[in-house]
């Protein structure tokens, strides 16, 4: 991720600060020697003091709802604002709203509204609801920002979070089971959720008749225009507690409730079509296992790796795996097993290669780009290259190149001419891949990689290379 660099003075030692946490006066995180570290600001000191003294800490860490953090003496790079430096649970990968499926979003909102209903309990409140501030780790969401709560006044409304949550979860989920799934891509334009005048201008008209949308998301849209020249009411605007956790109840159940119905894709049912026999899929499976046991890999990326069959075999070995694929169906499909299965080892993300999510935000280095966030000891290339190569005309210098940037190690499965899905594809197109053969692949990745060993898989001209970086 971007940061910017400042040199503590007295220790002389560069603290790298990173640059999406700077909107927030509370506090930032940095990074030390490769460590990631949080400042808390005196700003800060009666919130923090009584989340840590509440118990409220405590209770949503204990429910695996909140990242972890131990109280450190580490120097840090404002000494004479910190009042406390804390040093937050490891998450291996930082993902992005709109490189979640619909399950993930969902979870995400009912992990912050659970989280907001809690903090109640003890005497605080959510001050934000951003979807940024949740991140998956070991399976599940949870809390990343140890700065989002305040000390709760009794009739102080939840006005901004509120319609923060709305923005960053219930518009999206909304477009995506409504209208089209891939409308979660809106999270990428607007970096502080999907505008409620969109998102209502965009659903059917039949949402009308849905209570929780008509007043969460239609009415809501209206009131910006309608109250712009009007001087708020404060006392108006009370909220009593019973009122706000009535709301948070009906947000809950609403969510909950939200169901998209998975569509029949290419890539969702790839495993149930593919074009060779049991013998080979399950040997392609055995030499992908037995090249994985000969790396050791610490952090593997799947890259296609539709429901994560392949995937599996990386994180067995208790390999942390990123597993990405373009389909919606395929990462939804992928997610839920996860889930089902308690999987803690597996992240699937919606993540297009040929259109990866870009930098974004203030100055482009608010939200990095998913190349920039993540380094892999090893990646997986399986039943790809052909996509790649010819259905969209990416020379094997370009392929190789990109890879070269991302793995220390590589596995990836070359797709001959003669093999029916590669004839699929040139049947709608003409065959301009004159380069497109086994020996130009071996003779451009040679340029950035050693080819370690290569299998053909059983019963098939497809064959599996073992590579590791020069």
């Amino acid at each position: 991720m971007y940061n910017f660099k400042v040199i503590n003075i007295k220790s002389a030692m560069p603290i790298n600060i990173v640059y999406s946490s700077f909107r927030d006066p509370s506090g930032f995180v940095f990074y030390r020697d490769n460590t990631l570290y949080r400042q808390i600001n005196n700003f800060y000191k009666e919130e923090y003091d009584h989340l840590m003294k509440s118990g409220l800490y405590k209770r949503l860490v204990d429910s695996n709802l909140m990242i972890s953090h131990e109280e450190t003496d580490v120097e840090c790079a404002n000494p004479t604002d910190a009042y406390k430096i804390i040093k937050p649970e490891f998450i291996p990968f930082i993902s992005y709203p709109y490189e979640w499926s619909f399950s993930q979003l969902k979870d995400a909102a009912l992990t912050t509204l659970e989280i907001q209903k809690i903090a109640l309990s003890f005497g605080m409140t959510l001050k934000d609801a951003s979807a940024y501030n949740i991140q998956f780790h070991k399976g599940r969401p949870l809390l990343i920002d140890t700065l989002s709560f305040e000390i709760y006044s009794e009739g102080k409304p939840w006005v901004a979070p509120y319609r923060q949550f709305c923005r960053h979860f219930l518009a999206p989920l909304s477009l995506m089971k409504y209208v089209d799934v891939r409308l979660n891509r809106l999270s990428q334009i607007c970096i502080d959720g999907i505008p409620l005048d969109l998102a209502s201008s965009l659903l059917p008209l039949h949402t009308y008749f849905n209570s929780t949308l008509f007043y969460h998301i239609h009415i809501n849209a209206k009131l910006p225009r309608l109250l712009a020249d009007k001087p708020l009411n404060k006392e108006k605007q009370k909220m009593p507690r019973k009122e706000l956790i009535a709301l948070i109840d009906k947000l809950e159940l609403t969510i909950k409730e939200m169901k998209w119905k998975l569509p029949d894709t290419e890539w969702g049912d790839y495993y149930e079509k593919t074009n060779y026999p049991l013998e080979s899929f399950n040997n392609k499976k055995e030499i992908v296992l037995e090249f994985l046991k000969k790396l050791g890999p610490k952090t593997v990326l799947d890259i296609g790796a539709n429901t994560g069959e392949f995937t599996r075999i990386a994180s067995s070995l208790g390999v942390h795996t990123i597993s990405i694929d373009s389909d919606f169906a395929a990462v939804e499909k992928n997610y839920i097993q996860c889930v089902k299965n308690k999987e803690t080892n597996i992240l699937p993300l919606i993540v297009d290669l040929t259109n990866p999510s870009p930098d974004i935000g203030w100055e482009n280095k608010e939200r990095t780009s998913f190349i920039e966030r993540f380094y892999s000891d090893t990646a997986m290339a399986l039943a790809l290259i052909h996509h790649l190569a010819i259905s969209n005309n990416l020379t094997f210098e370009k392929i190789v190149n990109f890879f070269s940037r991302i793995c220390n190690s590589l596995i990836i499965e070359f797709i001959p001419k003669i093999d029916s899905k590669v004839q699929l594809i040139l049947s709608r197109r003409e065959d301009i891949f004159t380069d497109y053969n086994e020996k130009e692949f071996e003779k451009n990745f040679k340029k950035y990689f050693d080819i370690i060993e290569s299998k053909k898989i059983k019963n098939s001209e497809r064959i599996l290379y073992l590579m590791k970086k020069k």
